[in-house]
């Protein structure tokens, strides 16, 4: 008979002997455990409350697109359960036992917070490797503004530095036949959204406040929790998407590819975009707008995987025709940056005119409070009030506000599943310190859009050739095609 203990054993006597102080909590004690509801010896008593074998952590489907979890490494400490019932207001937000579907909206904060690895996102690193090596297909590849300011950290580069052209030579030298800028694609997001809202405000009462869309875990978690609202969603896709389907059509068109050639790669820092790219509400014609997700981490894994290092690989610019960007595409990667860059172009749209500078470095909007307040005055269209919420616990605790009070002080809410909005993401560079890391990440986004030459979205020269080329003009025919999507009450999943 074999001598040796499990870790679930040896983590079961000691935690019951009271030496680490979790026989203690279990007897009695009033006190929270530091780790969340999971550290308690009590944990290892039977069956919890998920569908899974023991309490102390979240129930991971097989089935997940973005997580996954090797119980072989999981020691149980309830971190997991303590991002997402504290943090993104999931855990408990339903009744229990489950029904259709264990709920998760996949934005991977229970992978920042597990201190063992145990849970990870669903790696697509081996698909894109073998993507990269077929000759038969031309492989596409794009990268966030908040990926940017954070893949330098992974190769030893101080927080917040900027590495776009040191991505986009690295991601050259790995064999990907074009390299674009999601970047531009968040400005053709401004132009659809910035002009939906301006239709909505001024022509569509019933469906205000307009709540953003470009954050797939906030849009899941609607989809879950507030199903009621989701024709208060924008119906833009996320810049991800938007560029995935100008990728398959635009770009494929003018290049002379089909598209069913084409593998469409992003580079993000968000696990749920994994989720994101199987949706079929996303699907145009019957084809997929992207193919494969990879987080910054997983990018610096294929980096190293073929030799390349950040630190001396050779700068180059982004491919043209869907290269160029603005300022305003930049901010996206921070809490408030949709909703700056969302009110510069609105403002153009309502006035012809290019809004004031103090629209162009709007305090109110920025920084990591919970939920920012603002007002813009757009002439012709009157004082629009304006919420920005980051966090989902931090959603939920507003929307449930918002049903209480019986309607909206506010026309326009921002959303991101994320503390700090993208560069908080589940797919970033894990820290000690993660506060100070997304400060100054943030600090590196607002600087690029400080020091950039053009700051307004509908500035940008390639976006005005693409509308005059192919799209005609913002929320056309063309664009609800290609740039615009619908949504799924999830609720029944879990409630019926």
């Amino acid at each position: 008979m074999s001598n040796k203990m499990s870790r679930r054993k040896f983590l079961k006597v000691v935690a019951g002997s009271g030496v680490l102080g979790f026989g203690v909590m279990a007897s009695g004690c009033k006190g929270k455990p530091s780790g969340g509801d999971g550290w308690v010896s009590s944990q290892y008593e039977g069956k919890g409350d998920f569908p899974v074998n023991l309490k102390g952590r979240v129930a991971i489907s097989a089935t997940n697109p973005s997580i996954e979890r090797d119980d072989e490494k999981c020691i149980l400490c309830g971190q997991c359960v303590d991002a997402c019932k504290n943090v993104m207001g999931v855990y408990g937000n339903y009744p229990l036992p489950l029904k259709q579907e264990i709920a998760c909206v996949g934005c991977g904060q229970c992978v920042m917070q597990c201190p063992s690895g145990a849970i990870t996102e669903k790696s697509h690193v081996r698909k894109v490797l073998d993507a990269l090596d077929d000759d038969t297909k031309h492989v596409v590849v794009q990268t966030a503004p908040a990926t940017k300011v954070s893949l330098g950290e992974e190769f030893g580069m101080p927080q917040g530095t900027s590495v776009g052209k040191k991505m986009a030579g690295a991601l050259k030298a790995a064999g990907f036949d074009s390299v674009f800028d999601t970047c531009f694609a968040a400005d053709l997001t401004i132009m659809e959204e910035a002009s939906e809202f301006v239709h909505r405000l001024t022509k569509k009462k019933d469906e205000i406040p307009h709540l953003t869309s470009c954050c797939p875990g906030w849009v899941k978690y609607c989809e879950y929790f507030y199903p009621e609202l989701m024709h208060n969603l924008s119906t833009c896709k996320s810049p991800q998407n938007m560029l995935g389907a100008t990728i398959k059509s635009f770009y494929a068109e003018k290049m002379g590819i089909n598209p069913s050639n084409i593998v469409n790669v992003s580079i993000m820092p968000c696990t749920a975009k994994k989720f994101e790219v199987g949706r079929e509400e996303l699907e145009v014609d019957g084809q997929q707008d992207m193919d494969y997700v990879l987080t910054t981490r997983e990018l610096a894994v294929l980096l190293k995987h073929k030799g390349i290092d950040l630190n001396t690989v050779a700068e180059a610019e982004y491919d043209s025709v869907l290269g160029e960007s603005t300022g305003a595409g930049r901010i996206f990667g921070a809490t408030g940056g949709v909703t700056e860059a969302a009110v510069r172009t609105a403002y153009y749209l309502a006035t012809g005119s290019n809004p004031p500078a103090d629209l162009l470095d709007w305090k109110p909007v920025r920084g990591m409070q919970s939920v920012k307040e603002a007002v813009a005055s757009i002439p012709g269209v009157g004082a629009v009030n304006i919420a920005v919420c980051h966090g989902l616990e931090n959603a939920r605790q507003l929307l449930e506000g918002i049903k209480t009070a019986g309607s909206s002080k506010w026309q326009f809410i921002e959303f991101m599943a994320c503390p700090g909005g993208c560069i908080g993401g589940g797919g970033q560079p894990k820290s000690m310190d993660a506060v100070e890391a997304k400060k100054k990440r943030i600090e590196a986004i607002y600087k690029e859009d400080t020091g950039a030459a053009k700051r307004c979205s509908h500035d940008n020269a390639e976006i005005q050739s693409i509308y005059k080329d192919f799209f005609g003009k913002p929320l056309s025919e063309k664009a609800e095609k290609y740039l615009h999507t619908t949504f799924v009450n999830r609720h029944d999943r879990l409630f019926d």
